[in-house]
């Protein structure tokens, strides 16, 4: 590995660190403010927000050529990737949609759900056994 590689590495880490400590203090201002819910809009409002900043950020960059590949890899690899992996996946399955590749998308779509939910189930119940 060469010296490029660990210095993203670091700016992707040193965002990842900025990102996770939001996530936290974003989910749980949130949740406190729905006390008596079960439903967790904490992590909905994380996601719905890393998604709409990771589809700014990316059109920003596209369309305006502003950000250099080491604050692309800090913002969206970095801070929106430790605020939530959800955003990536939702803007890589909107740029397959984008270029066309309905079934590619939507195989995405299925995968990243079913897998999820499939592999949270799974280590919950390794967890309990």
């Amino acid at each position: 590995m060469d010296r490029t590689f660990f210095g993203m590495a670091l700016i992707a880490g040193l965002g990842g660190f900025i990102g996770s400590g939001l996530r936290f203090a974003v989910t749980f201002w949130v949740q406190r403010l729905f006390t008596y819910s079960h439903f967790p809009y904490g992590t909905l409002t994380v996601n719905a927000v890393g998604c709409l900043l990771i589809g700014y950020i990316a059109g920003i960059a596209e369309a305006r050529h502003i950000l250099d590949p080491s604050m692309r890899i800090f913002l969206v690899v970095g801070i929106l990737g430790g605020f939530t992996t959800f955003s990536a996946y939702a803007f890589e399955t909107f740029a397959l949609a984008q270029e066309a590749q309905y079934l590619t998308a939507t195989l995405n779509t299925v995968l990243q759900v079913v897998i999820g939910l499939g592999a949270a189930w799974l280590g919950f119940a390794l967890a309990v056994r």
